[in-house]
């Protein structure tokens, strides 16, 4: 489907109160990640973090179109997919600085991130790591009969790892109610893929039987109007799809990737975040289509850095976990 066939069908099925929470959802992943990029850099975080910015649209669109009870396996770049998927801000940043608030009770941290009660099966921070997690969520799901879809989102990067084949060879055999969400941001770490990635990737799914589609990562219309359609797809049980979302990220790798000139160029991150800004571009359509005036957007971004800023208080204030509880909750 064309980039102008995904819009079209997205103006149909988006609704101007939709719009204005697909707005506050992305903008609330950007502050929190820009608050996560700060705490770093006061050494208030143990560890590093991957962070979201530029990527938003993708979990956005894509969380929109599921149900609480519905599955997701997140990666090491999972904060957004945790947000959109529903976490509490507050035990989030807990998390990501070690207390006992947190998810994980402060022994995941900004990689191993889980909330249950969202369908939130974890981050994982070897690449291609959840793919059979997801894949399990969504036989589980198949024999349950409740209707239940699992989304693994995984980077370009891991198209290069054997289990991802694998898995979607049987999700293909079983019609499993499983999306296979590529993420790509164009670079492995520090590669752009064309380097790593040989063939059409599309065609890689198709072969093995799995429903391949493509969407601008950037356009959250767009990613929640196909998200919709393969939700709707799997549900019925017309097996896996494979969605490959192009998209950028605007930072580095990693919070200490800072200087990226040797990878890529300055001009080229700029280009990406004036033309192609996922929060610019819905807050200019909604503004174009009367959905919403510059006021608005001005007032959720203010609601959402207040809760931001207020669930990073919560988490510096909250305890460490006492050093009795370090054998507890640990499984391997």
């Amino acid at each position: 489907m064309s980039t102008a066939a995904n819009v079209l069908q997205a103006d149909l099925a988006i609704s101007a109160e939709q719009c204005l929470r697909l707005y506050r959802k992305m903008m609330t992943i950007r502050l929190f990640e820009q608050q996560v990029n700060d705490l770093y850099t006061r050494a208030l975080m143990p560890g590093l973090a991957h962070l979201y910015i530029g990527e938003e649209a993708v979990a956005v669109g894509v969380c929109e179109a599921l149900r609480n009870d519905d599955y997701i396996t997140s990666t090491h770049r999972g904060h957004g997919h945790c947000v959109a998927k529903g976490a509490k801000l507050d035990r989030m940043f807990a998390e990501l600085l070690g207390k006992e608030a947190g998810y994980c009770k402060g022994k995941g941290g900004s990689m191993h991130i889980a909330d249950p009660d969202t369908g939130n099966l974890g981050a994982n921070a070897i690449v291609g790591g959840s793919a059979g997690i997801a894949t399990g969520a969504g036989f589980s799901a198949k024999r349950l009969g409740k209707g239940q879809v699992a989304v693994c989102f995984f980077g370009e990067g891991a198209l290069g790892q054997g289990v991802l084949y694998e898995v979607m060879n049987m999700a293909a055999l079983w019609k499993l109610p499983v999306i296979y969400l590529c993420e790509n941001n164009m670079y492995n770490e520090y590669t752009h893929y064309s380097e790593t990635t040989a063939g059409d990737i599309l065609t890689r799914a198709k072969g093995f039987g799995v429903h391949p589609e493509s969407v601008d990562g950037q356009d959250v219309r767009a990613v929640y109007a196909m998200a919709s359609k393969l939700v709707e797809r799997a549900r019925k049980g017309e097996g896996p799809s494979f969605l490959m979302a192009n998209t950028y990220r605007y930072t580095g790798h990693h919070v200490g990737d800072v200087s990226r000139d040797y990878y890529r160029s300055k001009q080229e991150e700029q280009q990406w975040k004036t033309e192609r800004d996922p929060i610019k571009l819905l807050g200019n359509w909604m503004t174009t289509e009367r959905l919403a005036d510059t006021a608005t957007l001005d007032r959720i971004e203010a609601e959402v850095k207040a809760e931001v800023d207020q669930a990073v208080q919560f988490a510096i204030a909250t305890p460490y976990p006492t050093v009795d509880k370090v054998e507890q909750d640990v499984y391997a």
